[in-house]
């Protein structure tokens, strides 16, 4: 009897492989940082693991902002490029991101060096996920938050093209849960994605309102994760920066930048470092 004729390879490939598997990043058990921007300094990413909303202490968020770009003929898919492209300089004074390629990439890293409170934080992201027309960034143990924000674009039915900014998570650990709470730590981060959808509402030539929505989703504090406060970013990012300016007197120091056109970019507060073990500018 003649035997049933064998199935395409690329058939039991598409069985064992998401279609959408190019748009994902690969499963680490620890993040890797194999490349260092210059002037970034990269602290509190490599040989962590990611957290989301799980694996965080405080009191868990929806937060979903939204800005209709009426009078605009882009794409959802030509928003999110440009989104991609420019999202280190659509960020506030203080909030430096340095992606480590060009654009945005699933599974690379984009590093952080911020200032809150006048308190620096160095801590990054990992690209979880990036298709044409979302982002989606992961925080790693440390970092103020436990959870992910996605970055998309989509049309409505009346047909204008809405960008989105929707972030789920808890506070990593007590300490960031004060700060959030008491602090002004939460109308900060919202600043901070309102202002990016203002500046990426103008780079495509409109202008428009910042809607935000947001609702807890769980009102309790886990106090098994209290223990993230032995990897908190800031303070790690606070010992890291007084231990070097006492070791390395004048090669370790935070650059205030001036401002340079929309300030975006290049902005105040920019992390210039000089490693003097390697002697490179990490």
């Amino acid at each position: 009897m003649a035997s049933l004729p064998r199935e395409p390879e690329t058939h039991e490939r598409d069985l064992t492989e998401p279609r959408d598997a190019a748009y994902w990043a690969k499963p680490v058990a620890r993040l890797n940082v194999a490349r260092v921007p210059p002037g970034a300094i990269s602290l509190n990413v490599a040989g962590r693991r990611v957290a989301g909303p799980v694996q965080g202490f405080g009191q868990m968020w929806l937060k979903t902002y939204r800005l209709r770009l009426e009078g605009s003929s882009a794409t959802p898919a030509h928003v999110v490029s440009v989104w991609k492209e420019h999202l280190a300089h659509y960020q506030p004074k203080a909030n430096h991101f340095f992606p480590t390629v060009p654009g945005v990439a699933p599974g690379e890293v984009v590093l952080i060096n911020a200032v809150v409170e006048g308190m620096p934080v160095l801590t990054g992201v990992l690209v979880a996920y990036a298709d044409d027309e979302s982002f989606t960034l992961m925080t790693p143990e440390g970092h103020p938050e436990s959870g992910w924000v996605t970055f998309s674009a989509y049309r409505e039915e009346a047909g204008c093209v809405i960008a989105q900014v929707q972030s789920i998570a808890r506070a990593n650990d007590p300490v960031y849960e004060f700060g959030f709470r008491f602090l002004g730590g939460a109308r900060q981060q919202e600043r901070i994605w309102t202002e990016v959808l203002g500046a990426l509402a103008a780079e495509l030539g409109v202008r428009g309102q910042v809607m935000l929505e947001k609702a807890c989703l769980d009102t309790r504090f886990q106090w098994s994760e209290a223990k993230n406060i032995w990897q908190n970013a800031m303070i790690r990012s606070v010992l890291y920066m007084s231990v070097s300016r006492l070791r390395w007197p004048g090669v370790l120091k935070l650059a205030h930048v001036a401002v340079v056109g929309s300030g975006r970019g290049q902005d105040v507060g920019a992390s210039v470092a000089c490693d003097p073990a390697t002697d490179r500018r990490a």
